[in-house]
């Protein structure tokens, strides 16, 4: 089986989704807008920093509820040092509740005297300055924002490295700790943005569910649209040919023919899902061809992924030989990027599609958004997500041809449109994301749907926090 990008024809550049504005490249200072340079704004705890991190807790604990260490040390073992659970339990259930559940016998002890005034805003935790509305009093006279808490947690790798995280700034982020696994900040699941927290766990569960997958969701071959013989994809493209000759969109397995470009096959359109091509059938057999459509193309593109992670190695090996060869260019720096690139997006691609299962299936929003409403918004929405995959595709083909063994020109032509399609792909991210942030969900009247915001440069890795940690503020 041979694989195919979408398009063979190296000339057609001028109605190609990337901008030409790009083929000056102004290359040193183009090439370093692709990631980003912003400070990190999340921080890993190493064991060793830990024990602070945990004497920092437990002053606040003893402070907040008038305890002594021994009893505010029992208590947040009981509660698995979440301070959050702790003062969340204090607040709705009371101290003497608080402290049976965790077996503490108290005895008299002395109260604070509140002097506290409803215009002060200074949290007493992490003594940053709050809305007085959006802070809470206690009864010990105490004032605390219910914001510090929920920024630091436990890294989930199993098994555990033990190193938490704190973010700094936002806990609806996608961080990546020191033992390399990157997750969601806010729901701990693995990094599954453009899809919310909610929409995650929702497609998780729909995965799983074996009566609506069934059988005939093949995820890792396709049946040739002329031989029926199965075919497996060993490549990053999604345009592949049978060994008897058939090429078909792996896709939708639907046959195509041989003409086609960069960004397209000739007359072929596959990632709408139309439900007026739906069979006659009921609700039921709908709901799940509905749901085959997206689960298929999710699958793919993370098989993709899959694929692609071996493409770095090929690259390298190039890199070597054009630096050996006639070649010789002061950086080639412009193949590791346009693969780590590539890698991004594709990720962000994969999970288009769960956001879009949840977010025109008339479930979720069906209370704020009319029929006309989702349909227009979904157009709109599948326009840029075509865009992406077009250009993901494009700058696939082009990392996967064999350049090293080209002319030194056209290597340099290899160059430039790999730089041009790296910074078009990047600039289509941030137009996806400020599509669903501005154009999808932020017109919605929902709080539940908040999704971590697009970097340029990836999952964001977590710097460490050293032994004065606890005396930084967020």
């Amino acid at each position: 089986m041979e694989d195919y990008g979408y398009g063979g024809s190296d000339d057609e550049y001028s109605d190609g989704v990337y901008d030409d504005d790009h083929d000056e490249c102004q290359e040193d200072e183009d090439e370093q807008k692709y990631y980003c340079t912003r400070p990190p704004s999340c921080k890993f705890i190493r064991k060793e920093s830990l024990l602070a991190a945990q004497k920092d807790d437990l002053k606040r604990t003893m402070d907040l509820l008038s305890l002594k260490e021994h009893n505010a040390r029992t208590l947040l073992m009981h509660y698995r040092w979440d301070v959050d659970n702790v003062l969340t339990s204090f607040v709705e259930k009371g101290k003497e509740h608080l402290c049976a559940k965790a077996g503490i016998s108290l005895t008299d002890s002395s109260s604070f005297s509140s002097s506290h005034v409803l215009t002060d805003t200074t949290c007493e935790i992490c003594y940053n300055e709050f809305p007085t509305d959006e802070m809470t009093t206690m009864e010990c006279g105490h004032i605390f924002c219910d914001e510090y808490n929920r920024r630091v947690k436990w890294c989930p790798s199993v098994p555990s490295c033990g190193n938490a995280i704190r973010a700094e700034n936002d806990e609806y982020c996608e961080v990546e700790c020191l033992c390399g696994l990157q997750f969601c900040f806010s729901c701990s699941s693995e990094a599954h943005s453009p899809c919310s927290c909610l929409m995650w766990e929702l497609w998780l569960r729909k995965c799983k569910d074996d009566s609506e997958t069934g059988d005939w969701i093949i995820a890792n071959a396709k049946s040739c649209p002329k031989c029926s013989k199965p075919v497996e994809k060993n490549g990053g493209c999604n345009l592949v040919r049978c060994i008897c000759g058939q090429p078909f969109c792996w896709l939708c397995g639907g046959a195509t023919g041989l003409a086609h470009t960069w960004t397209s096959i000739a007359n072929h359109a596959c990632g709408q899902y139309k439900k007026d091509l739906e069979p006659k059938t009921t609700n039921s057999e709908n709901d799940i061809l509905r749901y085959s459509h997206y689960y298929y193309r999710y699958k793919s593109h993370a098989q993709s992924l899959k694929a692609e992670e071996d493409l770095i190695k090929r690259l390298r090996q190039k890199m070597d030989t054009l630096e050996s060869g006639e070649f010789v260019a002061k950086d080639n720096s412009w193949i590791t990027d346009g693969f780590t690139r590539l890698t991004l997006s594709r990720r962000i691609l994969c999970y288009t599609y769960p956001f879009a299962f949840f977010m025109f299936g008339g479930v979720l929003f069906k209370n704020e958004m009319t029929q006309e409403e989702t349909t227009i918004k979904q157009r709109l929405f599948e326009y840029h997500q075509q865009q992406l995959e077009k250009n993901i595709e494009g700058l696939s083909m082009f990392l996967e041809k064999p350049f090293e063994k080209y002319p030194a020109q056209e290597v340099s032509e290899i160059r430039m449109k790999i730089i041009a399609l790296t910074s078009a792909t990047n600039n289509l991210c941030e137009k996806l994301y400020d599509c669903i942030d501005n154009e999808l969900l932020g017109p919605l009247q929902q709080t539940t749907h908040i999704i971590a915001p697009y970097r340029s440069g990836g999952v964001e890795k977590a710097s460490e926090i050293l032994e004065n940690c606890s005396t930084e503020t967020g």
